[in-house]
């Protein structure tokens, strides 16, 4: 494997993990309280869920030769809870992350040194994935935090439990991995 194919399976990789912890952390609040913020100055977890969805899916559709800012897009929309079901939330949540991993399925090694424009910026594909990755990132922290509060009592931990680094380490790598905590 080269190091640009490595790079682009690592990419697909970190995205399809953090959605699953997004999805994880969203799975443990109920419908009405996925529309909550926690205040007048916060967005809930289904504006947060369009937003990423709307950032996605004008970052990535025609990647290669269009700007990754559409002009179809309504980003100010994007923070504004129009959804109609708890259904619809998801429904635009996964058209935006299937416009991703379509798209980042279609690129090779020889593309990530290529140029795209996002908002009249030139990055290398590179660059504008990794751009991507930590916009995408940031916002499924917020989601897992909105979530853990949400959940209250009720929350499972995503990760390693605090308290739990030694007995995790212990199960994955018996007693060598004790005092790697």
């Amino acid at each position: 494997m080269s190091a640009g194919e490595g790079f682009l399976a690592a990419v697909v990789n970190t995205f399809e993990a953090n959605k699953r912890l997004a999805e994880r952390a969203a799975a443990q609040v109920s419908a009405e309280k996925l529309r909550v913020p926690l205040d007048e100055h916060t967005n809930s977890i289904a504006v947060i869920m369009k937003h990423v969805a709307g950032n996605l899916n004008s970052r990535w559709t025609d990647f290669l030769t269009t700007d990754g800012e559409k002009p179809w897009r309504n980003r100010d929309d994007e923070f504004v809870d129009s959804f109609g079901s708890e259904e619809e939330i998801w429904q635009t949540w996964n058209r935006g992350w299937s416009r991703l991993f379509e798209t980042l399925q279609g690129l090779s090694a020889e593309d990530l040194e290529r140029e795209v424009m996002i908002r009249g910026e030139r990055h290398t594909v590179s660059l504008a994935m990794a751009r991507s990755l930590g916009h995408t990132c940031y916002h499924v922290g917020q989601i897992v935090q909105l979530a853990r509060h949400h959940a209250g009592e009720r929350w499972e931990t995503l990760t390693i439990p605090r308290g739990g680094s030694q007995q995790f380490n212990a199960a994955h790598w018996g007693e060598k991995g004790k005092s790697h905590s």
